[in-house]
């Protein structure tokens, strides 16, 4: 799941690389500038000094060995380092290639009434007061709090832009596409020109309430374009939210590109990072403390920064953070990341953030080009008056479009900015329009457009698209090899009435199957059925196989990847299903869906249908009604047109279901009446991981066909499958009651990034443990009770006793950053004739 959500950004990146394939030669006035620091007296290395380019905004600091590298486009004509202790040096700019030796001379410097000189000592938080600093901004955190106040109100102007960094005018790129070179912009990072492909901007207004709390946005202008026009757009503005968030350091840990990084304020910072008082410097007009951070482990999910301290402030007000992540941390594809806040104080004290900046680079590799992405959010009228509409708070979602947010004019924009865009951020769409010129590139967009959404559109305002195509060609054991063609159509075509179809083919079983769907809207959509919130009436009647105890819950059933099976796979039926909907979709995730369905399992030539007397019953038919309520507070999820994957398992999922099928009505032999429960959520574990928890149970409460009984999930492919057993044959057993989990701890390299091997390697620990008790009573037993459909004859399902099911695994992960490799143990009921008591299983992991 996680892995096909990054598939996003991999085909983003798989484009770019297509259409830009060309080596780049790049700028000659890029230059790289590193070197050592060390004192003038003893030549010991001094560490975490700033390190500036004279005349630019660029800088880094020195490591615990004292060493810095930058690299910059940039004009400079000089190198200063400032540290406490040492008297500030400037020296002039060095020679390409040349590797600097700075000498400090030092001074030593009073700081409330405590001398910090230059000497080799160990580090120790104790009797620290760099430390105590931190721990005064910590404790000074809720006095300054804005959120203090019984109302709290903002503008935010958000801006975010994608690029392609370090793109030379004079480079194949601009020669293949020569219109690019009047579309050239400046990194902030690092002053290279880049190349903006895609820009997003939202205008919107922030009202908070103390009691009861509650935050609220509006969202009064939406704007896109580039080349993520491909993707839905409201998906894509989740996606790039949650990679690229808004970043607290008053917290604990700080979300950011799918990772929980330790801020520099959390309660274990003191034990994660080491702090130092580095200088005094001036920020507008008031006079602050540079408190230095650096992990104590630089592989380590955390940040090398400074904090500017108002030193006259009673609360510690921080007017300014910046902040980079280490150069030998763990983290894929991230090769650059900046993060530069500022803030002013209230006439009441309360802190007012104005800028939030964030600049990363990412790439696949360390050479080529990268992609460049740069979120900048600016606040401005804050006030703490009560909202005029208290309305606001009454609306279900935390952020709420309202209506002609993205057909703004350009006048609106240009009163409603906070940050004015460059002239080649505002000229994307027109960039990408003459792009759309050349053949070469606007088939490569075509093609990327058919892997990363799925389907394939049948014109410029498609009303039918063709797919998905991942389940053009599958294979399983009763059908041999299967084709399969479909489509759905679009709101192009009716912005209320949609319809999804395919067909299939086997060519072992030469059956034709198919499935029919029909859906009534109550709400006008964009562009199809799926789009989140959901309020439909939907119609389905369909004809294909069923895979008996493989119900796999984020796949296609027919997805080419499963067809590689460790084991033969025979416990597979036939299934038409007719089944009418009522869904209901509230934007705060809250869900409910009433359904009525007939189903008619129908023997196949691997599995039959009989009795206790030997009589064979051909079919088995359920026919009830069924409800099912969900609620996920705060969930994100990156909508495709055929299915929602969650951008991350932050948020809470509870799941209730009651299906209802009472025997003697609409060909009922054997009745349905069965209650589940589902609980899952990750949990943080901040410097040392996090955990992924399933929970689910359920209970059958009359006697039901084997069909219908509680059959753990068996997976019988070489892949891994989340709430299915890789151990497990399909059928092994049956239940009517059941509880079961799905523990999977992800460590993050907390113990190979201290093994020098593993930590060049960059792998990551991944550990899961699952089971599943159940109980089979008397009353759904087969061979009590001949009258009840038998088991299958080549599935042998056995009674389970007291002791659960259980299966664990240890797995490397980020294996050349794509995958995950674990070795899979069967802990319980290894006696059972013909399973694997352990083996290899793998998948690709896609994530930073």
């Amino acid at each position: 799941m996680k892995g096909r959500l990054f598939i996003f950004a991999v085909v983003a990146l798989a484009f770019l690389a297509a259409v830009f394939a060309a080596p780049e030669i790049r700028g000659a006035t890029t230059q790289t500038v590193s070197g050592v620091v060390v004192d003038s007296i003893t030549g010991e290395p001094v560490p975490y000094a700033a390190v500036m380019l004279t005349a630019t905004d660029r800088g880094a600091l020195t490591d615990a060995d004292g060493f810095f590298s930058l690299t910059t486009a940039l004009p400079f004509k000089g190198v200063q380092v400032s540290v406490m202790g040492y008297s500030t040096k400037t020296v002039s700019r060095p020679r390409h290639g040349e590797r600097m030796r700075i000498e400090l001379v030092p001074t030593g410097m009073k700081l409330a009434e405590v001398v910090i000189k230059p000497k080799k000592e160990k580090y120790s938080k104790k009797n620290n007061p760099a430390v105590d600093l931190m721990r005064r901004v910590r404790a000074g955190a809720e006095k300054n709090a804005p959120e203090r106040n019984p109302w709290y109100n903002y503008d935010k102007y958000e801006r975010i832009t994608l690029a392609l960094d370090d793109v030379s005018e004079d480079g194949a790129l601009v020669r293949k596409f020569p219109l690019l070179k009047e579309h050239m912009d400046t990194s902030a990072l690092t002053g290279r020109p880049i190349l903006n492909v895609a820009l997003r901007e939202k205008s919107s207004r922030v009202s908070y309430r103390r009691d009861p709390e509650s935050r609220k946005e509006l969202v009064a202008g939406l704007r896109h374009e580039g080349i993520d026009d491909m993707l839905d757009p409201a998906a894509t503005q989740a996606l790039y939210e949650d990679l690229l968030r808004e970043v607290d350091i008053y917290g604990n840990d700080i979300p950011l590109v799918r990772n929980r990084f330790v801020s520099p304020l959390s309660r274990i910072a003191p034990d994660f990072y080491k702090y130092y008082i580095t200088d005094t410097v001036t920020v507008g007009a008031d006079s602050c403390v540079v408190l230095t951070f650096v992990p104590h482990n630089p592989a380590s999910t955390g940040f090398v920064g400074r904090l500017y301290v108002d030193k006259n402030d009673s609360t510690a007000l921080v007017r300014r953070i910046e902040m980079n992540i280490p150069a030998d941390i763990n983290l894929n594809y991230i090769n650059n990341l900046k993060i530069v806040q500022e803030y002013e104080r209230a006439p009441d004290g309360s802190r007012l953030k104005t800028l939030d900046d964030m600049v990363l680079e990412a790439g696949f590799f360390s050479n080529g080009n990268q992609l460049y992405a740069r979120r900048v959010d600016k606040y401005a009228n804050h006030d703490f008056k009560e909202p005029a509409d208290k309305g606001v708070f009454s609306l279900m979602a935390p952020s709420t479009v309202i209506g002609g947010a993205s057909a703004r004019s350009e006048e609106w924009w240009n009163r409603a900015r906070l940050s004015a865009p460059s002239g080649a951020e505002k000229s994307v769409g027109r960039m990408m329009t003459g792009l759309r010129q050349n053949k070469f590139f606007y088939w490569t967009e075509k093609i990327v457009k058919v892997l990363a959404t799925g389907y394939i559109q049948t014109g410029p305002q498609s009303r039918y698209d063709l797919g998905p195509v991942n389940t053009l060609v599958s294979y399983n054991d009763l059908e041999g090899v299967r084709f399969r063609v479909g489509g759905m159509s679009t709101a192009n075509l009716s912005p209320r009435f949609f319809t999804r179809e395919w067909v299939a083919y086997g060519l072992r079983d030469h059956r034709w199957k198919y499935s029919v769907e029909l859906e009534w809207s109550f709400r006008d959509k964009t562009y199809h059925s799926r789009e989140f919130p959901v309020h439909a009436f939907r119609a389905t009647h369909s004809y294909n196989v069923d895979m008996l105890g493989q119900h796999f819950r984020y796949t296609n059933p027919d997805n080419v990847f499963l067809s590689l099976r460790s084991s033969k796979d025979d416990m597979m039926t036939y299934q038409r299903l007719s089944k009418l909907e009522y869904i209901l979709e509230l934007e705060n995730n809250f869900s409910v869906e009433a359904s009525v369905a007939h189903s008619r399992q129908e023997e196949s030539r691997l599995l039959r249908f009989t009795d206790g007397y030997g009589n064979s019953l051909g079919h088995l038919t359920t026919a009830g009604i069924s409800l099912k309520l969900r609620y996920a507070p705060g969930e994100k999820f990156f909508q495709t047109k055929s299915a929602r994957i969650p951008i991350n398992l932050d948020a809470p999922v509870i799941e209730l279901s009651h299906t209802f099928a009472p025997a003697g009505i609409l060909g009922n032999r054997w009745g349905l009446n069965v209650t589940e429960l589902r609980f899952s959520k990750r949990f943080w574990l901040s410097a040392f991981g996090k955990v992924d928890v399933v929970l689910k149970g359920g209970h059958i409460w009359n006697t039901s066909a084997f069909t219908n009984l509680l059959i753990p999930n068996a997976n019988l492919s070489y892949t891994i499958q989340p709430e299915s057993f890789s151990m497990m044959k399909a059928l092994e057993f049956m239940t009517d009651s059941y509880a079961q989990w799905d523990l999977t701890y992800w460590g993050n390299g907390i113990l190979f990034n201290l093994v020098p091997g593993l930590k060049k390697a960059q792998l990551r620990e991944v550990v899961n443990f699952k089971g599943v008790w159940g109980h089979l009573s008397s009353r759904n037993m087969p061979w009590r009770h001949p009258s009840l459909p038998q088991f299958p004859a080549g599935a042998m399902p056995r009674p389970m006793t007291d002791t659960p099911y259980m299966e664990a695994s240890v797995g490397l992960d980020n294996i050349f950053r794509i995958l995950r490799l674990d070795y899979v143990w069967r802990l319980t009921y290894r006696s059972t004739p013909g399973v694997s008591h352990s083996g290899l299983r793998l998948m690709l992991h896609f994530t930073f």
